[in-house]
């Protein structure tokens, strides 16, 4: 439903007064789950970087155990950024008075499950 005239002139309104304040802005931006996600992929690829420099450098000064721990440093880092992105990616599925439902891999497997008995409740009678 489009705003009237008068309603669209007072959102506008609010819009500026609110662009104006900067402490508004800074707990906005906080409370934004997208920059946290964003600060997090940030930090995880520099983790990365450090965790590569790591293995170069084992690999160079010829020693193993520290290639070995840049490429753990490295596999954290890549887990935690692919954590951070699904995190990110996931939608808000906040009810108002309700619980959040997500079908997750085990939701699947009961679903397969329904599924199976069902079948072996429908199969012909000769075969029981």
């Amino acid at each position: 439903m489009p705003l009237s005239e008068h309603e669209q002139r007072l959102f506008e309104q609010i819009e500026r007064s609110l662009a104006e304040d900067p402490k508004f802005a800074s707990a906005v931006r906080a409370s934004d789950p997208r920059f946290h996600a964003r600060r997090r992929l940030l930090v995880a690829a520099g983790v990365i970087i450090i965790g590569l420099a790591l293995v170069v450098y084992g690999t160079v000064s010829k020693v193993p155990l520290l290639g070995v721990a840049g490429f753990v440093v490295m596999l954290g880092a890549a887990a935690f950024a692919m954590q951070s992105q699904r995190k990110s990616s996931a939608p808000d599925l906040r009810v108002v008075g309700g619980t959040t439902s997500r079908r997750t891999r085990s939701g699947r497997r009961s679903s397969l499950i329904d599924r199976l008995e069902e079948r072996w409740r429908q199969r012909p009678e000769g075969h029981r």
